[in-house]
């Protein structure tokens, strides 16, 4: 059978079986005894079973059915849920989403999962110490009682073929006297004398509370090594300020909960007739009510891209045609090509929208991410997603998934602040972050909310001035909007310490631009103490957009209508100078003139004029007004790119071909204002 035909089926729907896995499992932490939860992921994890075997892929197929025995142990209530359980699923399916973009990138799905088929055989057995539950300490094999730390199933993992190869391995716990000035440096100290010998497995604290001095004076590390137990200690008596040394060898005994104390799970795979039973219970109860898989189709994103540029060529076309009805003049062309004007409109509308895409397709990935960030920060965050069914063209949610990892690593890092900070300020522990979309007009807000410590204006601004990136002068006139804006600068960054979350100073800037270059805009507002809103705002498309054509001498420009504001005429004795720059009054606000046709460097033709058209444009707060001959009209165009070779020419977003066949060049009013 000729298998390549449904390969592309196979690679969406697993992506959408792995992606109702991960939500399901996101579900099932928070209410860990809903069944239900478990029957929709164990009826995920099914279908991608049978379509891997289908499709002859052997290792997503062999993991799948791994992690479906354990989902079925859970389900028929076996085995408890647990976060160590969790976690242990999490990875089967990271791996799993791991082998499908491989297959999605043309290569065999094949990779090592040794050791996370490991642990859910382990899990199924019930070797597993369930760490969540009370009764924790009836499960731990006698010899553990003097034992401080526990083993997570990874860890489990590591001794017992750190066991297999020959090496032993030590629990040491060490006490530094209490006069000990330097305790950190002392820990230090302690984990070099032991890296000499061995690995370091574990530490109770962990290491960063250890460097933080986070402990009184007791501390515990394990550690593999193939040296003495006695060496050891002697070695580790010999730094100073240590008071005592205690060594403990584990075994395998240590490892194991007793058998008495947890269920067993029946080895052995389970027949696929009894897993298939309830789910096609499921299906018969689905397929009553309606079933909308029959009225959508799946196309292929490249033909929507061959479509978009042959409609883009019928606008250029259909702007020709309109500009030679006018100058005919006959009733009937003009009629036909009105009639065609307005067909092809509703075509326009209706092939953006098959371009749609929800931007949950982003941010889907955010509940996950959030969950392990938080655990790794040592914080408690909630991740709010609104309006996630809003719509926006592919191509600009293909961009937008950077920024807002970015920007939300940022929020968890740098703005939710620790449980015990939180609680101090009268704040709940758990910190929220909101992210948010909506339709508004002709573009897409993405709004990330935060209810942390906020933006530190001072702080900001020194920061800023310290860099350079605005002078002490300057500082005094900007708004607190435009203080805030200063964290997007290039090479701008005040944390502390780096940190892996949110970057080495490869701040927001990249954020910024990235922004910026789908036309988009971002604002930053915040209040000390209480939290921050980053603001995103994006257009809809970027193919069609609406401009306003205006004329410099003989040639013709395109102001995108997003960004103007209105047009004027201004008399001559209307301008002002102001700092060498002329200006005019517009609405009681002082806005700074633009000559295009210097900004261009169009030549000019020798004529005083009495009489200015000016188009007011606008970038967030800041105003721009822009001196051109002429005003042209409103008409929609293609915008097309410049190409590679005029990728940096200072103020053009891109070109258009108008009616008469002319080239015009579109405006970039951000960089104008700028």
């Amino acid at each position: 059978m000729e298998l390549s035909q449904y390969l592309e089926v196979f690679i969406e729907e697993s992506k959408e079986n792995l992606q109702t896995c991960n939500e399901q499992l996101l579900e099932l932490e928070k209410n860990p005894e809903d069944l239900s939860i478990v029957n929709e992921i164990f009826r995920s994890a099914h279908t991608l079973k049978g379509m891997s075997a289908t499709m002859g892929y052997e290792d997503l197929a062999n993991l799948t059915h791994k992690m479906e025995n354990v989902l079925d142990a859970i389900r028929n209530e076996k085995i408890k849920v647990t976060a160590e359980i969790l976690d242990v699923v999490f990875k089967s399916v990271d791996d799993l989403e791991a082998m499908v973009h491989s297959i999605a990138d043309g290569g065999d799905g094949k990779r090592d999962v040794t050791e996370v088929v490991n642990l859910l055989q382990a899990i199924e057995k019930g070797e597993m110490v369930p760490s969540a539950r009370n009764e924790v300490a009836t499960t731990i094999a006698p010899g553990l009682q003097n034992v401080s730390m526990k083993y997570e199933a990874f860890e489990q993992t590591v001794l017992h073929q750190s066991f297999e190869q020959g090496f032993r391995c030590f629990e040491i716990t060490v006490s530094l006297r209490e006069d000990c000035l330097l305790k950190a440096a002392r820990v230090y100290m302690v984990f070099e004398v032991l890296e000499k010998m061995g690995e370091v497995i574990k530490s109770n604290p962990t290491v960063d509370q250890l460097e933080e001095e986070q402990f009184d004076h007791t501390f515990v590390i394990a550690v593999v090594s193939k040296e003495d137990g006695s060496h050891i200690e002697k070695s580790i008596q010999k730094v100073s300020e240590v008071e005592g040394v205690q060594v403990l060898e584990l075994t395998t005994h240590h490892l194991h909960p007793q058998e008495d104390d947890v269920t067993e799970v029946p080895k052995g795979d389970m027949d696929d007739k009894e897993q298939a039973e309830p789910v096609s219970k499921e299906k018969n109860k689905t397929s009553k009510q309606s079933n909308p898989s029959s009225k959508t189709i799946r196309v292929n994103i490249e033909r929507l891209d061959v479509l978009m540029n042959l409609f883009e060529e019928l606008v250029i076309d259909r702007g020709r045609l309109e500009q030679i009805s006018k100058d005919l003049s006959n009733p009937e062309l003009n009629e036909t090509v009105e009639r065609m004007s307005r067909i092809s409109g509703d075509l326009q509308s209706i092939i953006l929208t098959m371009r749609m895409v929800p931007v949950e397709t982003v941010f889907n990935r955010f509940p996950r991410m959030v969950r392990q960030l938080a655990r790794d920060l040592n914080k408690k965050i909630e991740l709010e997603i609104i309006g996630a069914e809003t719509e926006l063209d592919r191509t600009v949610i293909d961009e937008i998934g950077d920024p807002l990892v970015h920007l939300i690593r940022n929020a968890l890092d740098h703005g939710i602040e620790m449980p015990e900070v939180r609680k101090a300020n009268g704040k709940p522990e758990e910190g929220t972050v909101k992210l948010k979309a909506y339709h508004s007009g002709n573009h897409v807000f993405i709004e990330l909310e935060d209810d942390g410590g906020g933006i530190n204006k001072q702080r900001v601004l020194e920061k800023a001035i310290e860099k350079g990136i605005v002078s002490n002068e300057t500082a005094r006139t900007l708004s607190d909007r435009q203080i805030y804006e200063l964290i997007l600068s290039s090479g701008f960054s005040t944390a502390e310490q780096i940190s892996d979350i949110s970057g080495r100073g490869v701040g927001l800037d990249v954020v910024k631009a990235t922004i910026e270059s789908l036309g988009g805009s971002i604002t930053i507002d915040s209040t000390l103490g209480q939290g921050s809103l980053f603001s995103i705002q994006l257009p809809l498309t970027l193919s069609i957009i609406s401009v306003m054509l205006v004329e410099i001498e003989d040639e013709k420009y395109a102001i995108p209508l997003s960004s103007i504001i209105e047009t004027a005429i201004v008399k001559k004795e209307e301008i002002m100078n102001a700092h060498n720059q002329k200006v005019i009054d517009f609405r009681g606000k002082v806005v700074p003139l633009l000559f295009l046709e210097d900004v261009f460097e169009v030549p000019k033709a020798s004529k005083k004029e009495e009489l200015y058209s000016v188009v007011v444009v606008r970038k967030g707060e800041k105003m721009a007004g822009l001196v051109v001959d002429s005003f042209i009209g409103q008409q929609e165009i293609v915008l097309k790119s410049l190409g590679n070779y005029l990728n940096d020419v200072f103020a053009i977003s891109g070109a258009t071909i108008l009616g008469d066949g002319q080239v015009a060049l579109i405006v970039d009013c951000n960089a104008l204002i700028k």
